[in-house]
């Protein structure tokens, strides 16, 4: 923040994530400049709108993750409208301050109304920079929830009305711009996702000679396949495949073997994601060694995101399977697991699953559809450096990944601390002008 000024002289609020404001502001705990009234959730909810129904204001639906359900506006409901400022009150999310769509405020969620001389952009932008206090002190054992007295009692800022306008016209504009930087950002790493699965896609059913000889796979979602390679149903490269049994839970323990769940899965890598694991401690007998995990068994999702897959390495090896995953031993016609990991992987393989799948709400796969997916198959040497191919191209899309998105961890550090500073008085932006915002930004990042 070394390019902007400080005020003059400050004083000392006392509190703790506030520190030291310039002279002339006020400071006042939060209850006296805002009204805050906790969320009800309607009687009855329906998918459809009907007439007098209006949004519920779901986290998925503001998120833009979901569509919206519909509730009436009864009595006791509390509405929001566009903009207004709804805290999360309870969840995994407590603490966090969003803006609100027109709808109806949830029970996990309270709406926030700045009252008195309080600029609402102003008091949106002073709630952001409280935000992360505010989530350090939630209270509950089980779901965290919000300490509404800490909420009511905390000193918030209050500088003249003009200077809350102009703080909060600054942040717009600089925000904005760090937004489209954050956003360009998101956008080259989608593209370095679709190039990613491109190459997995094309290696697997093409190979590398771009002049091979071709032919026609006779199977849609293969199209033509180098003619020297074998078609052949997925069941003629396992020694078996099957799934864990319903009921595990009952096994589940603080320690002990791994359970490998849907949540150990991802569409992206065939690596094992071991940022959410459960333990087991597995029934005696030929149940647990059916469903026992070795090194290098494919493990792919026969629900909820298809053919998510994983190659089994010593970080999984002597776990067990769930029922939502299907456990598959390559046999010696698969020289590298690897390569037959990057086949389920890749597109063709996908389209065949998603083609495959059955259930209404919940598409599945069965062990069947796991036995009789297509694969064009190369002889084994071709299979090894197929693989060892595309292992190197992607780890160079994984360190251009990761340089996006450090770039976007930087930028949203700078975007909160820019919130933190200008909101609490730590630079003066009182004589900002909208120009000078432009060179500065493209001094820093253009």
């Amino acid at each position: 923040m070394g390019r902007y000024q400080t005020y003059v002289e400050y004083k000392d609020t006392h509190a703790q994530w506030l520190g030291k404001v310039p002279k002339h502001w006020d400071v006042l705990p939060n209850k006296f400049l805002s009204e805050m009234c906790k969320g009800r959730n309607p009687s009855t909810l329906e998918s459809e709108y009907s007439k007098d129904a209006i949004p519920y204001l779901s986290m998925g639906y503001l998120r833009g993750q979901e569509s919206p359900k519909y509730g009436k506006a009864e009595s006791s409901a509390i509405k929001a409208k566009e903009g207004d400022i709804l805290l999360l009150w309870d969840g995994s999310n407590a603490g966090e301050y969003i803006h609100a769509k027109k709808g109806l405020v949830s029970s996990t969620m309270a709406r926030v109304l700045a009252i008195r001389d309080c600029d609402h952009k102003y008091y949106f932008y002073c709630c952001k920079a409280f935000e992360p206090e505010l989530k350090l002190h939630t209270v509950g054992m089980g779901i965290p929830h919000v300490n509404g007295e800490q909420v009511r009692t905390q000193c918030f800022p209050q500088p003249p009305q003009e200077e809350q306008q102009t703080i909060a016209n600054f942040l717009d504009h600089e925000t904005a711009k760090i937004d489209t930087l954050i956003a360009k950002q998101q956008q080259l790493i989608k593209l370095l996702k679709e190039k990613r699965q491109a190459v997995i896609s094309h290696a697997v059913t093409k190979g590398l000679n771009p002049d091979a000889p071709m032919k026609d796979s006779g199977v849609e979602w293969l199209g033509e396949v180098p003619e020297h390679w074998k078609v052949t149903r997925a069941k003629y490269l396992f020694d078996f495949v099957t799934s864990g049994s319903r009921g595990w839970a009952e096994y589940y323990s603080d320690s002990g073997s791994l359970f490998f769940r849907i949540a150990n899965l991802t569409r992206e890598t065939i690596e094992p994601k071991m940022d959410s694991v459960q333990f087991v401690v597995p029934p005696e007998g030929s149940e647990g060694e059916r469903s026992k995990i070795k090194v290098e068994d494919l493990l792919i999702s026969i629900t909820a995101d298809l053919g998510s897959v994983c190659v089994a390495d010593k970080h999984v090896a002597d776990g067990y399977v769930s029922q939502h995953v299907s456990l598959c031993r390559p046999n010696g016609k698969v020289a590298n697991s690897r390569w037959l990991g990057y086949v389920v992987l890749s597109d063709g393989t996908k389209e065949q699953f998603v083609g495959a799948g059955y259930g209404g709400t919940k598409i599945q796969l069965s062990l069947e559809d796991i036995r009789e997916f297509w694969v064009a198959r190369p002889p084994a040497e071709e299979q090894i450096r197929l693989t060892e191919y595309i292992d190197e191209k992607l780890e160079q899309y994984v360190t251009l990944i990761g340089k996006a998105e450090l770039q976007i961890n930087l930028l949203q550090v700078r975007r909160t601390a820019l919130i933190s500073a200008a909101v609490t008085g730590k630079i003066d932006v009182r004589n900002w002008k909208p120009e000078q915002s432009e060179s500065r930004m493209e001094k820093t990042y253009g």
